[in-house]
């Protein structure tokens, strides 16, 4: 990996804006000594104020970080600091072998990494796993089902039996049926217009959950990962992989208290496919995962199973992201999203929204709502995703003139996240 990142991707790393600037003043060779870099890994140490230096290393491919200091930002100020340091001056990073302590830390990730991957110790307990978890995902699939359908017989209008469904998604949670606890908690949330559809896609589901064995492999894969079931990037990275150059179309943080998830659209060169790459960090920390919108990578994805494949895993890449071509991405007029869209619920019916490019669209504010038309169609714009600071920096970047703009539309309406000027510049619209 001899080419250097750039440093918009470097400062896409950071936790929030003062460790940008905090690494900023850390960007110089100043403060360093000890650095170097194997092509796969960067180290070395930072003046502080204490006695002893920083001991700051660095894995480029995840990336991932390690540092002596006692921040608990991640990456903290020091590695963004090496990183810039490598990014801007790369005389200051020399090659060469790594230190001791910072070859003992990459070995042990190596070995951790090995492990995860390698197969389980005795396949026939973890047969006998997947089969008690199988059978108490279908329990509690059937449980849900009498549930719902106790609410319909009474009618939605009959509060005498509505009353949270905590108790119930606790009952999914006790089935190890995740996926299913958190649409059932999402019902006490619904306004009553969408309960009755929602009632339906979730009886659905249950249905889908105690039938897997009948359905066909790829509508299994489909429901087993909306019942919770989840597969590691390693193995998902043991399938098929599809090299491609990779258009980075934007990305997206949302955050409670559990964790940070970043999610990060691509879009072959050559293959035209999307995929979604998600990234996950503990609260206050930036996932590791971060890909410059607009850029260009190289690599190989695996995509997890499904009637309607999205979700990827991040396999080998070769090289750096690479500036993207000059021109927005080719998108498509309204109409021709709304029968996209469509046929991607045909084969996920719980597909909730499907990335897309929208070409020639002029962001509107109307009495009721958020717009984007293209002239003949009009679609509206999901608010509660996109904060709307951003929907008036999307006004900004059109001055009324046509935009190319990427999201995800659904039926609850489209979501940008990404637009590209007058100027053919990305500019994201994911954050206030």
């Amino acid at each position: 990996m001899e080419e250097r990142w750039s440093t918009e991707h470097v400062l896409s790393l950071a936790p929030d804006a003062a460790s940008r600037k905090a690494a900023g003043k850390l960007s110089s060779p100043a403060p360093w000594s000890g650095t170097g870099t194997d092509g796969a890994a960067l180290w070395g140490e930072c003046r502080g104020s204490g006695r002893t230096p920083y001991r700051t290393v660095i894995e480029l491919a995840t990336p991932a970080y390690q540092c002596s200091c006692p921040s608990r930002k991640f990456p903290c100020k020091h590695a963004l600091g090496l990183l810039l340091l490598w990014s801007g001056a790369p005389e200051a990073v020399p090659t060469g072998e790594a230190a001791d302590w910072a070859a003992e830390w990459l070995r042990a990730r190596r070995e951790r990494a090995e492990k995860r991957a390698a197969p389980p110790a005795d396949p026939e307990a973890a047969r006998r796993r997947a089969e008690r978890r199988g059978a108490r995902v279908a329990a509690g699939a059937a449980e849900l089902r009498l549930r719902l359908a106790d609410r319909i017989r009474h009618g939605l209008a009959d509060q005498s039996t509505a009353g949270p469904w905590e108790e119930v998604a606790a009952r999914m949670v006790d089935a190890q049926a995740p996926g299913l606890a958190t649409r059932v908690r999402e019902l006490d949330t619904l306004p009553e217009e969408r309960l009755l559809a929602e009632y339906a896609m979730l009886h659905l589901l249950a249905t889908a959950a105690t039938r897997i064995d009948e359905l066909p492999p790829e509508l299994a894969a489909t429901v087993r990962a909306r019942v919770g079931y989840t597969l590691d990037a390693a193995e998902v990275l043991t399938g098929p992989t599809v090299r491609d150059r990779w258009l980075v179309l934007g990305s997206r943080d949302t955050a409670d208290e559990r964790l940070t998830t970043r999610r990060v659209w691509l879009r072959g060169a050559k293959t035209g496919r999307p995929a979604l790459l998600l990234a996950f960090g503990r609260p206050g920390q930036a996932p590791d995962l971060a890909l410059p919108t607009g850029h260009l990578l190289e690599a190989e994805l695996a995509y997890h199973p499904g009637a309607r494949p999205l979700r990827a895993a991040l396999g080998t890449r070769y090289g750096a992201p690479e500036p993207g071509p000059a021109a927005p991405p080719a998108g498509l007029t309204v109409a021709e999203a709304v029968a996209g869209y469509g046929t991607a619920v045909a084969d996920d019916p719980w597909l909730d929204s499907w990335p897309t490019v929208l070409a020639g669209v002029v962001p509107v504010r109307a009495p009721d709502g958020w717009h984007l038309t293209d002239g003949h169609h009009t679609v509206p714009v999901r608010t509660s995703a996109v904060p709307e600071a951003a929907l008036w920096r999307l006004v900004a970047v059109s001055t009324g003139r046509p935009l190319t703009v990427f999201g995800e539309y659904g039926h609850q309406g489209f979501a940008p996240v990404t637009a590209w000027s007058a100027e053919h510049r990305p500019v994201g619209l994911s954050s206030s």
